[in-house]
């Protein structure tokens, strides 16, 4: 495994950062730019199914890059030998946010979905009331999650 990291590790790196900076981002890019657009969308109609489809682009890409956080993380723990080091506790604080972050994300998943079908059913106040907590108070929480995760990460190289 030590010479499988030696070998990549820049690789592994590069695919951990990248994964991190494309959830955060893709999370900031929607509370911050697109949400406001889609708000000044005069028909509630029209504005709930476009929020739904573009919430489903978003999570759906979000998820190849979860896995590829939760493998890299595990290689760097591992390749860093960080576990027997006074740097660990970052590292489980770390894990621990990215777990948070899952779980919400999970949540967030689901929300859009069960709305997703009360949409397709034309039940439009039922599906917005299941997506109502995600643009201001659950994006947001991720938000400052992941770039707490992502100092964090910066601190564990030692920049």
């Amino acid at each position: 495994m030590q010479e499988i990291f030696n070998q990549y590790a820049s690789l592994i790196v590069f695919i951990h950062v990248l994964s991190a900076i494309v959830w955060i981002g893709g999370m900031i890019a929607i509370r911050v730019t697109v949400h406001p657009s889609l708000q000044t969308i005069e028909s509630p109609q029209i504005k709930l199914g476009k929020t739904l489809e573009i919430m489903k682009r978003l999570l759906n890409m979000v998820i190849p890059m979860i896995i590829a956080l939760i493998v890299t993380a595990v290689l760097l723990a591992i390749g860093e030998g960080l576990k027997e080091t006074e740097l660990y506790t970052i590292v489980l604080i770390k894990e621990g946010i990215w777990t948070l972050m899952t779980i919400i994300f999970i949540f967030i998943y689901i929300k859009r979905h069960q709305a997703e079908k009360l949409f397709k059913q034309r039940e439009f106040a039922q599906a917005k009331e299941q997506v109502k907590y995600i643009p201001n108070i659950l994006l947001p929480i991720n938000i400052i999650l992941g770039l707490t995760a992502l100092y964090l990460g910066v601190a564990l190289r030692g920049f």
